[in-house]
């Protein structure tokens, strides 16, 4: 018989549990992502709730943060703990593994031509990349631009100390080559799609002219890679389904990412064509291309130490 007692001690009991559910229940997980302001599968992912979905079924919630409007503030906010997994190039990896952040690429995807260029005004008298010479060019530092500006440079045979490089976040190479402060921008997408259709820009180089090797990468932290292996590899599961998804519907991914991107859908042909292109599991293969990469940024004097490209990759299935 349930006496008055022993009712009011059941009562309690789940109160508590409820309070602490290590105690009666195990916690729910939380994958905190921080996305960026670019074509992406994470940014498809977030646009159709499919992590949220495939999480869920693992006990997992995912929180947002961001938009952040490039990779380096990104890694900052992974370095400090608050996000455990973001997107990024791997030019802006070897910057962060570089400088010791805890950062562990999982998903790879090698960039098309059409993703990244330098770009000059359409009436611009520079025609040549030997023509930069004595002109300036705005670039992230340590990043995709800087990488592709000097990687183009040392193609062409030019002395890379001889173009000024300004340092200049995404957000600030806008109007500076909007309004004629700089010659040229060595960028990426979105900003290639909106600098040719709103800038009256035109691409001097593509990533083909360049010899670009970068890719987009996810990563995630070291501790969420330790620790959460199984969330990883459902996020990367979620990722690569994405991604299959955007190459039969180049145009609906394009279509999506403009909106998410807060951009004019009429640039949604352009960046579904540049930027749904196969994204997959890292390879030997990859970490290889990475650390020529590194290799190369190191002797650029980009990066200040070559850093362990092995340590900063997780193969998964």
């Amino acid at each position: 018989m349930l006496t008055k007692r022993r009712c009011l001690f059941a009562v309690v009991s789940l109160s508590l549990a409820w309070a602490h559910p290590g105690a009666g229940a195990r916690a729910e997980e939380v994958v905190r992502i921080g996305w960026l302001r670019a074509p992406n599968d994470l940014t498809l992912a977030k646009a159709h709730g499919s992590l949220e979905k495939a999480l869920a079924e693992k006990g997992a919630r995912v929180t947002w943060a961001g938009p952040f409007a490039a990779a380096a503030p990104a890694f900052e906010a992974l370095n400090a703990d608050s996000i455990d997994i973001t997107a990024g190039s791997s030019t802006s990896v070897i910057t962060a593994l570089a400088a010791n952040m805890p950062v562990v690429v999982f998903a790879y995807q090698k960039m098309s031509a059409g993703a990244e260029g330098i770009l000059v005004k359409k009436g611009s008298p520079i025609t040549t990349l030997e023509q930069l010479e004595g002109k300036s060019v705005a670039v992230n530092r340590g990043g995709t631009g800087e990488y592709l500006l000097v990687r183009a440079l040392q193609a062409s045979h030019i002395d890379p100390d001889k173009v000024n490089r300004v340092f200049l976040t995404p957000a600030d190479s806008s109007p500076a080559f909007l309004q004629g402060h700089v010659d040229a921008w060595a960028t990426w997408d979105p900003f290639v799609a909106i600098a040719r259709s709103f800038y009256d820009g035109r691409v001097l180089a593509d990533g083909t002219a360049i010899g670009s090797d970068n890719a987009v990468v996810i990563v995630a932290s070291r501790a969420f890679t330790d620790q959460k292996r199984e969330l990883l590899q459902t996020v990367f599961d979620v990722i690569e389904a994405e991604n299959a998804w955007a190459l039969e519907h180049k145009a609906e991914a394009g279509a999506i990412w403009t909106k998410e991107m807060n951009l004019p859908a009429e640039l949604a042909g352009e960046i579904g064509e540049n930027n749904a292109v196969p994204t997959h599991a890292v390879t030997p293969a990859d970490v290889e291309q990475i650390e020529r990469i590194a290799d190369w940024c190191f002797a650029a004097k980009i990066v200040p130490r070559k850093p362990d490209v092995a340590a900063g990759v997780v193969l998964l299935k």
